[in-house]
């Protein structure tokens, strides 16, 4: 019976679902939370830990490059040291064909490649912090309401050129729909890049940072700290787009995974 019990009571977890593919989620149970709060690691990047009931749980992302197979997790707790494995499956993502008007947004001159270069290292800073937080929220909501215009993971293909896959989720609406906080965190970075146009970055804790893209204003600054639901800014179509769209990325230890893990039911 209390197997049972435990089984029924899952689904009312705020967490995401779980995927173990590339650019999916994994969950490790850790042990008794009665204990200090232990130290995980996947490839050397840190993994968010946090207290679900009585015991720790780590929740990691997989990078979207990870090979199918077993996958070794790095746990410390105090003294004692252990090796977790995830056993990863293989997920094969459709292509997307798009078009872009401005040839620059494909094939940029050198001036605006060494910007694009530049704005990288920036980005990577701040989607690979790691801020110490006790609790970091699971229990996320979509940033905007509309249909989902593409999908994460998607091998895509821009002017008939090969290109990165899509590393978030979009989400089609119309200039000037309001883009929420999906869940509460602290603003880290507001900017504008040459591919992603209007950005903000939201850090959730322990690595788990939002990223929302071709905003067409931004309401809120650096430093700020929002609550869910929260008005971060409105749709936009500034950077490289096809028209109005909001383009979220999540990141957990460093590596992007697939929003919509968090926001359709388990």
């Amino acid at each position: 019976m209390p197997a049972l019990l435990a089984m029924v009571s899952l689904p009312l977890l705020a967490a995401p679902r779980e995927a173990l593919v590339p650019g999916g989620v994994g969950r490790l149970a850790l042990g008794p939370a009665s204990g200090p709060r232990p130290e995980v690691h996947l490839d050397g990047h840190p993994v968010l830990v946090r207290k679900e009931g009585e015991v720790w749980a780590a929740w990691v992302g997989l990078p979207l490059d990870l090979a199918p197979g077993p996958h070794p997790v790095e746990i410390h707790s105090g003294t004692h040291a252990d090796t977790r494995i995830l056993e990863i499956q293989p997920k094969t993502y459709p292509v997307q064909h798009l078009h872009v008007k401005n040839r620059h947004m494909v094939n940029p001159d050198p001036d605006e490649l060494a910007r694009i270069q530049r704005e990288a290292a920036t980005q990577n800073e701040v989607k690979t912090l790691f801020r110490q937080e006790s609790s970091p929220p699971l229990d996320f909501i979509a940033p905007a309401p509309g249909r989902r215009s593409s999908a994460f993971g998607l091998r895509r293909t821009f002017n008939g050129e090969p290109r990165a896959p899509h590393r978030g989720l979009d989400i089609a609406a119309g200039r000037g729909t309001p883009v929420v906080a999906p869940a509460g965190g602290i603003v880290t970075h507001v900017g504008t890049f040459f591919f992603n146009g209007n950005t903000v970055f939201v850090d959730h804790g322990q690595g788990l940072i939002s990223m929302f893209c071709h905003l067409d204003r931004v309401d809120i600054r650096a430093g700020q700290r929002v609550r869910q639901g929260e008005r971060l800014g409105s749709v936009g179509s500034t950077g490289r787009v096809t028209g109005p769209h909001l383009h979220w990325s999540l990141f957990m230890n460093g590596t992007p995974v697939d929003p919509a893990l968090f926001i359709d039911a388990r």
